[in-house]
């Protein structure tokens, strides 16, 4: 199926969350146990944020901020793009493509279901967007 909808990328998946109060040690751990490029900050079942591993290398260790005694509420990336799961992972691509980030929480009603991320774009979806970015580009060219 060549733009399959999120929901069948996260259909199985297991939601990975972390509390705005967790220190970045923390949240360091769980990516490394989960095997995962960034966690959902959540309040409660509300979304807030998501921490990347770019965001522990950017705002907390080129920074200088002890890993420790930081939270990760205060070096998040706040009110993040999020996308349906009923919506085709082109359109996330574009999205994540467009914000120059390579994760994007999914959301049903401020609620994390999921997270979609440049690699579940493999095989069809990613030759279909490279096509897309294409012809975008050749069309921005024409009209200049």
């Amino acid at each position: 199926m060549p733009n399959r909808p999120i929901r069948t990328i996260i259909r199985n998946q297991r939601i990975h969350t972390v509390p705005v109060s967790a220190t970045v040690r923390t949240a360091a751990h769980m990516m490394k146990e989960y095997r995962i490029g960034a966690l959902m900050v959540v309040e409660g079942q509300r979304l807030l944020g998501i921490f990347t591993e770019r965001d522990a290398l950017f705002r907390v260790l080129a920074a200088g901020l002890d890993p420790d005694r930081t939270v990760v509420g205060d070096v998040m990336t706040g009110d993040p793009t999020t996308v349906s799961p009923d919506r085709p992972i082109l359109h996330a691509l574009h999205l994540m493509h467009d914000g120059g980030f390579r994760h994007m929480p999914v959301t049903e009603r401020g609620v994390p279901v999921g997270m979609v991320s440049i690699r579940d774009a493999m095989g069809l979806e990613l030759a279909r967007f490279e096509q897309e970015l294409h012809e975008r580009d050749a069309i921005a060219e024409i009209l200049a």
